[in-house]
């Protein structure tokens, strides 16, 4: 097989050895042979991705042997071709003489199943070794299939040029394989294809050697330090190849956007089984952050890239601060690609980003139908602009018509506001909503200051600060079938902790967070009261496939009483994100009429197992909780919900449906209750 490579081969009766450039290697599929004995069982899919194996690509004799001889051949140091040729030893080809064991097989053609071991590999090989053979091979992807004699052998000749790639890549250019094909022991019409490999002693490196590093200058040290091959390693293309993207990556971390870093030349000697190894390197001049230039202005400005930049002008040039810079850009939803590239400023001391940016569609309008147990029918549209007021001030109309709720609503969304992941929001609503424990008209104005966690920067500290008046005419159980009209001012406040390992998906570590909200109601005299809620959650992954996950909340209400707090504050529980198997609101306290009225506290546990098989999941899960009129939630009266979940694992997060149903109604909880989202439970 053609590596593409090119090495230079110089041959003594003394000495030999080869100067090469160590390249990666793509192996492609094998090349199969137009003959109509091979059917296609024995082919190999072309378009399969394979994965990129190294080869130092020295030919060397007897390296390419794939024959059926029954011993070893010659050290090839013991008989060196003297005219300054290297011979390889040669193949059979499909009609040359085979084993006699299977000779009869060859005459008539007959088709055999067979297996593939290999002998002398356990010393050598590891599990990126063996990982490559079983992805390459052509015995293997045949194997189990009946093949006739010519197809094993021409298989048994790519796989040893496959094989001694892999043992070069490793430093084993005196490795030597033998095949033999002979009857599976105990049967009759199965073969066994054998490789016995005599590895030989490993080529370790005399010399490492990167010249051109020097012109980093007092950097050259720190530099040296990230490529971790050494004099005395053995000469692994892997390592060889890890330490040059590992070296490629430092220089561009520290303040050179120009370095190049040459492919890794190896002098193989073969008499001393050694290799002197050489990258060019060359570094190019020191540079720190200069402008960021904007191809296109429409979206945002230049300064408002810079803002959003996690470096500073005069900051020394690191390539992941502009990786993290394009996340970033991307991130906004307002662009459909970008490219950041450097730019020499031309003083001697910075170098630009030139960022292009090609628009993304900016409007979106977006529609849900549905319908809920204990919630009804409900439709919602809404209409958005995603860069109405640039740099990235959102505006979104929306509206809801439902059975329980009707809602008209204007929100204003800036994001990146003044710092980096800062986001600005205004809120004014107005809405019709009608639950079991409630009916409220109310007319809503907010606006709060957050810093957000998002799937591509999912932050471990997310905090809020935000502002509402409330103007709301309700009626519930306590106003004796009048309405109440509240003046509510509340300025909530949040602060969370994520340490959990994925924002929709967390497999392990935890989350805490807490909201405080002092709130100043009027309604028949002035008052004040304080909303507290603690949330916490843990993840452990038990196996592979196994993660235990539980929850806990805590909510009470400081000052007042039940019945001066408008209904659409108090706390409630039950439904997909609180207690399932139980409807939205409905655990708790209730009236004549059996409707809830919320309360004062809240208690609320959930425990499920997420076990996954591929795409898809299962999760077993209990979860319980209460609502009192208390100041503390009363644990005796807990409702306990049971069921089953069904996940599917898309790549924007999992899907979730869970099937509930309470363990211990009260009067009016229906048996089933069914919950469909986007995430996990918690």
């Amino acid at each position: 097989m053609n590596t593409g490579l090119r090495p230079c081969r110089r041959v003594s009766a003394m000495s030999q050895a080869s100067r090469l450039l160590l390249l990666p290697l793509l192996l492609a599929a094998p090349v199969v042979h137009a003959q109509s004995a091979e059917p296609p069982a024995g082919a190999v899919d072309q378009d399969l991705p394979l994965d990129p194996m190294p080869d130092l690509g020295v030919a060397w004799p007897d390296l390419g042997q794939a024959d059926t001889v029954t011993s070893l051949p010659p050290d090839p140091l013991d008989a060196p071709d003297m005219a300054g040729q290297v011979a390889d030893a040669a193949v059979p080809d499909p009609g040359d003489e085979v084993p006699a064991e299977v000779a009869a097989f060859a005459d008539s053609g007959e088709e055999k199943r067979y297996l593939v071991q290999l002998n002398g590999a356990d010393q050598i090989a590891d599990p990126q070794f063996d990982s490559r053979f079983k992805q390459l091979s052509v015995l293997r992807e045949g194997e189990g299939k009946p093949a006739n004699i010519a197809q094993i052998n021409r298989r048994i000749k790519e796989d040893s040029e496959l094989l001694e790639r892999l043992l070069r890549a490793k430093g084993y250019y005196a490795a030597r394989v033998r095949s033999a094909i002979s009857v599976l022991p105990g049967t009759e019409d199965r073969l066994a294809v054998q490789f016995d490999i005599a590895a030989g002693p490993r080529y370790q490196l005399a010399s490492v050697d990167l010249p051109g590093l020097n012109e980093a200058g007092e950097r050259e040290a720190k530099l040296r330090e990230a490529f971790a091959v050494q004099v005395g390693d053995p000469v692994d293309a892997d390592a060889i190849l890890a330490g040059q993207a590992s070296l490629s990556l430092a220089l561009s971390e520290n303040g050179f956007p120009f370095a190049s870093v040459g492919e890794p030349e190896v002098r193989i000697d073969h008499e001393e089984r050694k290799g002197e190894l050489d990258i060019v390197v060359t570094p190019g001049a020191y540079r720190t952050f200069g402008s960021i230039i904007l191809n296109n202005e429409k979206l945002f400005s230049a300064r408002h890239v810079a803002r959003i930049a996690r470096f500073e002008r005069g900051d020394p040039y690191n390539i992941s601060d502009v990786e993290d810079l394009r996340g970033a850009i991307v991130a906004t939803g307002l662009i459909s690609s970008v490219t950041l590239t450097p730019k020499d400023a031309g003083d001697g001391e910075h170098v630009d980003l030139a960022v292009d940016v090609r628009p993304a569609p900016l409007r979106t309008i977006a529609g849900e139908l549905g319908y809920g147990t204990g919630e009804g029918y409900r439709a919602a549209v809404s209409w958005q602009h995603r860069n109405l007021f640039p740099p990235e001030g959102a505006v979104t109309l929306r509206g809801v018509l439902g059975t329980q709720e009707q809602t008209a609503s204007f929100t204003y969304r800036r994001n990146n506001f003044r710092e980096r992941d800062h986001v600005l929001t205004g809120l004014v609503s107005i809405s019709n909503i009608k639950r079991d424990a409630y009916d409220a008209r109310t007319i809503t104005l907010s606006g709060a200051l957050e810093r957000q966690t998002n799937i591509l920067f999912q932050k471990k500290w997310v905090w809020r600060v935000g502002a509402e008046l409330i103007a709301s005419d309700e009626k519930d159980a306590f106003s004796g079938g009048n309405r109440r009209t509240f003046l509510i001012g509340a300025v909530p406040l949040s602060l969370t902790y994520d340490g959990s390992d994925d924002l929709l998906n967390p497999s392990r570590g935890f989350r805490l967070g807490g909201r405080f909200s002092p709130e100043l109601s009027f309604q028949n005299g002035t008052f004040g009261y304080s909303r507290v809620q603690i949330d916490g959650s843990v993840y452990q992954p038990m196996t592979e496939r196994v993660v235990l996950a539980a929850r806990a909340r805590f909510g009470t209400i400081l000052g007042s009483t039940v019945d001066r707090i408008a209904p659409s504050r108090r706390f409630y529980a039950g439904g997909g994100a609180s207690v399932r198997g139980y409807g939205y609101q409905d655990i708790g306290p209730r009236d004549a009429n059996n409707d809830p009225i919320g309360g004062k506290s809240l208690a609320e546990f959930s425990l499920e197992s997420r076990v996954r098989f591929g795409n898809f999941g299962v999760v077993p899960f209990i979860d319980a909780g209460n609502i009192s009129t208390s100041f503390l939630p009363r644990f005796r009266d807990l409702r306990i919900g049971a069921g089953l979940g069904l996940r599917y694992y898309s790549s924007f997060g999992p899907i979730r449906i869970d099937v509930g149903t309470p363990l211990n109604p009260q009067k009016g909880d229906p048996r089933v209750a069914v919950y469909v989202s986007l995430g996990q439970a918690f």
